[in-house]
């Protein structure tokens, strides 16, 4: 999969991760008024049918809410087991977690998800894949 970084992601201090299928689309953004140097982001990810997403490290500061809006999501981070998550379940990613898949649970239906990021401010590249 390539990942590339939009100009609009850019501007909300996210990464997006585009082809094979899924993209990243950032939604909301703003700093927090009563926590000093931290603010809110936020990104809705599209999976196509049986989209997956590589494996990839979120902004070492990045506390991680997600919830899925549409479908079903297969998530792991590491050191924990492989999940299916349906919609209106959520999961979440200390900081410093590794993401090592996840992908659309269905080969034939559409899936989405809700990634709520609470991230220093100065943060401004949310997501970075893993080299190859």
């Amino acid at each position: 999969m390539r990942h590339v970084i939009t100009a609009i992601t850019l501007l909300l201090g996210a990464t997006a991760a585009q082809g094979a299928g899924v993209s990243a689309r950032p939604s909301f953004a703003a700093a927090i008024p009563n926590i000093p140097g931290k603010s809110l982001k936020v990104v809705e990810v599209s999976f196509a049918p049986g989209a997956v997403d590589g494996s990839h490290r979120h902004a070492s500061s990045a506390y991680i809410y997600a919830q899925v809006l549409e479908g079903a999501i297969r998530s792991q981070v590491e050191g924990e087991p492989a999940r299916i998550f349906r919609v209106g379940e959520h999961w979440d990613e200390k900081p410093g977690a590794h993401h090592i898949g996840a992908a659309n649970a269905s080969k034939t239906r559409p899936a989405r998800l809700l990634a709520v990021f609470v991230v220093d401010t100065d943060d401004t590249i949310l997501t970075t894949p893993d080299k190859k």
